[in-house]
C-alpha cells in the first residue's frame, strides 16, 4: 500500500508542490489522481463505490501523502467529511451521493460549523435554520471553512430550535447538506481569506438561502452529537498527516546533517545539531504509536476520543517541532523556497491550532480523563 502510495506521490515532485504554492493555487492535477486511483474513497463501503478500509489504512493515505512532500490538507475533507452521510444519512442519501463521491466526480471537502462570534463554543452558533414547507430558511455567518470552491456540496450545521427552548444546550442544532453550485449566489456569498498557508478557506455568510427538506441529515434537533461523531476520525487523519510531515522533516534535517560539511567535518557530528533531531524522531515515534492505537479503537468501534486527541496534540507538536529543527540545521538555506523547508513549516504549523487548539485538548484531558472540574462553562 505505502509502495504504491508513493509510486503516485513520486509523479508530483518538489517543483509541483512550490509552484502550487507560488500561485496559491489548489493541486487540482494532484487530487483527480488521488481520486482516479480510489484513495481518497478509502472509508466509502464497498457497495458505494468506496474501498471499504477502515481508519488505520486512511491514515495511511494521509501519512504517505506528507511524507512524500505533498499537502493532504488540501484533499483531506473529500476522505471523511462523508461520514456523516454515512453513519447519519437516509438509505437514499447514500445511494445517491456516496457512489459518486467514491468516484471523485462529487466532491463533499467543506464542512461549515465554526462561527467567527463563537469559535470553538459551538452550542452557542447563530446560524439558524427555519423550516418553511419543504425547505429551510438559513440566515447566518460561517468562517474558516476550507475548499468550497473545490467541493460540489458542503455540510451545514445550524440551531434548528432556539437555545432558550431546548433542554441541553447541546440539542436544537441541526446538519443539512447544502449544494454549493446552486446556494453561489442564491443565499450564499463566500469571501476568500487570505492566510499565511496556501489553504484555501473562506468566510461564508447566509441570507434566506433555501435548502430542501430532504437536504437535513438525521433527525433534526441531533446535529451536534452527529458531527462530534466524526471528530474522532478527523482527528487521527490530522494525526497521521502531521507524523507524515514529521518524517519528512526529519529525513530532510538528517541527509543534510550528513552531507554539509563545515570545519571539516559534516555538522551532524555535532551533538548539538544531532542530538534534536534525535529527539524530535523519538517524539514522532511515540505520536505515531498514539495515532495507530487512536485509529485501532475507532475500527474496533470502541471509544477513542482521548486517544484522537492525544495523537493529534503529540502529531502535531512532533511534526511542528521537526520543522523547526529541520529549518534550524539548514540554517540560511530553510528559508529558500527551493528547499520545501519553509512551505513544511508553514503547512504544519497550522495543527497546532486547528481543527482542534492544543488548550482545548488539554481541557479535554483534564476533565474527562483527570477527572478535574471543567475549565469553562
Amino acid at each position: 500500500m505505502r509502495e504504491a502510495l508513493r509510486d503516485l506521490c513520486s509523479q508530483f515532485d518538489s517543483k509541483y508542490w512550490q509552484a502550487v504554492d507560488e500561485e496559491r493555487g489548489y493541486p487540482e492535477r494532484f487530487v483527480d489522481a488521488l481520486s482516479q486511483a480510489g484513495w481518497l474513497a478509502a472509508l466509502i463501503p464497498v457497495e458505494y463505490g468506496g474501498s471499504g478500509l477502515g481508519l488505520v489504512e486512511a491514515s495511511v493515505i494521509m501519512e504517505e501523502i506528507n511524507r512524500c512532500g505533498g499537502n493532504a490538507g488540501s484533499c483531506h475533507g473529500q476522505m471523511y467529511n462523508m461520514g456523516t452521510i454515512l453513519r447519519h444519512g437516509s438509505d437514499e442519501q447514500k445511494k445517491r451521493y456516496l457512489p459518486q463521491i467514491a468516484s471523485g466526480s462529487l466532491r463533499l471537502q467543506s464542512m461549515a460549523v465554526t462561527e467567527p462570534t463563537t469559535g470553538t463554543d459551538t452550542t452557542k452558533l447563530k446560524t439558524t435554520a427555519v423550516k418553511q414547507g419543504d425547505r429551510y430558511i438559513v440566515n447566518g455567518q460561517k468562517v474558516w471553512i476550507s475548499r468550497i470552491q473545490h467541493s460540489d456540496l458542503m455540510v451545514l450545521l445550524a440551531r434548528t430550535t432556539p437555545i432558550d427552548q431546548v433542554a441541553k444546550k447541546s440539542e436544537g442544532m441541526s446538519v443539512f447538506l447544502v449544494d454549493i453550485r446552486q446556494a453561489m449566489g442564491s443565499g450564499m456569498d463566500v469571501r476568500p481569506i487570505r492566510n499565511m498557508v496556501n489553504h484555501e478557506t473562506n468566510e461564508v455568510f447566509f441570507d434566506n438561502l433555501e435548502v430542501p427538506a430532504d437536504n437535513l441529515i438525521g433527525e433534526e434537533g441531533r446535529g451536534f452529537k452527529y458531527i462530534l461523531d466524526g471528530l474522532n476520525a478527523e482527528r487521527a487523519l490530522i494525526a497521521a498527516e502531521c507524523i507524515g510531515d514529521a518524517y519528512w522533516c526529519i529525513d530532510k534535517a538528517r541527509r543534510y546533517a550528513n552531507e554539509r560539511v563545515v570545519f571539516g567535518r559534516p555538522i551532524g557530528k555535532n551533538q548539538g545539531v544531532q542530538f534534536p533531531i534525535a529527539q524530535a524522531y523519538i517524539e514522532t515515534e511515540a505520536a505515531n504509536l498514539m495515532r495507530f492505537k487512536a485509529c485501532e479503537l475507532f475500527d474496533a468501534g470502541k471509544p477513542c476520543g482521548a486517544e484522537a486527541n492525544m495523537a493529534k496534540y503529540l502529531a502535531a507538536k512532533a511534526s511542528f517541532e521537526a520543522a523547526d529543527i529541520c529549518l534550524q540545521t539548514h540554517g540560511g538555506f530553510g528559508f529558500a523556497c527551493e528547499y520545501d523547508i519553509e512551505r513544511k513549516f508553514r503547512e504544519t504549523r497550522l495543527y497546532q491550532v486547528a481543527p482542534i487548539s492544543t488548550n482545548l485538548i488539554y481541557s479535554y484531558v483534564a476533565e474527562h480523563l483527570l477527572g478535574l472540574p471543567r475549565s469553562f462553562e
